[in-house]
């Protein structure tokens, strides 16, 4: 159901507003540039230090701007089932398509607990869920026989893998049926991850270059690898740099001199450092971004 580049947009915040105009022509230039998919509320999005009000009005605002041009895979994931499912409603209401969820964070469940957060979300909601592991987050693991566990289930199409294990997630895709999308959710494992039969990458990098990273993946999925790594080669140092602090830091501050949004980011999270500002400069404009 889910294939391509989907950015997992950032959210611009203006005195400490959400920065609405910002983000609609955001949406526009990401439409513009042929992206596949948009992907609000995430952690790219700053969704962890929205309040509900706020949360709900960013899926209205992107679904009311992309206007059915193209998919937008609403974040709703939440450590508490009965919010994740209120979150899920909300964006199944609003117009999206589908909705992104975090396995729960903090709580740290079992694998049979993630197994029934999952099939509670879906059976309530009755709407295209997709997983999202990334245990660097999360502090827990979905493992390949428990997703294969969850793609059994009923509207849970898809995962957004981050656990960083190729292994893994090539025991993942073999584990699972051929119409459940695997997606990076690491943009430097797009070329790899499609390589072992993954369906495209949630990617923050297609922000600061979404036809860069569509002409990857595309090559990628047709199995162009002499095109697919020539362009993973060319992108390595911009992946590099927009994770030299955490994300979305960096990728706030590449927006940012690239004139598109003001670099304000909400606490705990705290601006780039001088040095990797610059580090984003050389490497934006070696790439003549």
């Amino acid at each position: 159901m889910f294939e391509g580049v989907y950015t997992a947009l950032v959210t611009p915040f203006r005195d400490g507003q959400i920065d609405e105009a910002a983000l609609r022509a955001h949406i526009e230039r990401q439409i513009d540039a042929g992206i596949d998919g948009l992907v609000p509320c995430g952690s790219t999005g700053e969704s962890a230090t929205f309040s509900h009000a706020e949360h709900r009005r960013v899926v209205e605002l992107v679904v009311e701007a992309v206007a059915g041009r193209v998919p937008v895979m609403a974040g709703t994931g939440s450590n508490n089932t009965r919010e994740a499912i209120e979150l899920t409603l909300h964006a199944r209401d609003a117009g999206a398509d589908g909705a992104l969820l975090i396995s729960p964070y903090y709580n740290k469940p079992t694998q049979q607990g993630i197994v029934e957060h999952y099939a509670a979300i879906a059976e309530a909601t009755s709407f295209p869920l997709v997983v999202y592991n990334i245990p660097g987050r999360t502090a827990s693991n979905i493992l390949p026989t428990t997703l294969a566990q969850l793609a059994c289930i009923e509207h849970v199409v898809g995962v957004k893998e981050a656990s960083g294990d190729i292994d893994q997630i090539a025991h993942a895709v073999a584990a699972c049926p051929e119409d459940f999308a695997v997606l990076s959710g690491d943009d430097a494992m797009t070329l790899p991850l499609v390589a072992v039969g993954g369906a495209g990458v949630i990617s923050t990098t297609s922000n600061v270059a979404p036809r860069q990273m569509l002409a990857l993946t595309r090559a990628a999925l047709a199995n162009d690898l002499v095109t697919a790594r020539e362009l993973h080669h060319q992108l390595l140092p911009l992946f590099d740099a927009l994770f030299c602090e955490t994300n979305p830091i960096p990728v706030k501050a590449a927006l940012a001199l690239q004139g598109h949004i003001g670099d304000e980011i909400r606490l705990p999270l705290t601006p780039i450092t001088d040095a990797n500002r610059e580090r984003l400069r050389v490497v934006l404009k070696e790439l003549e971004l």
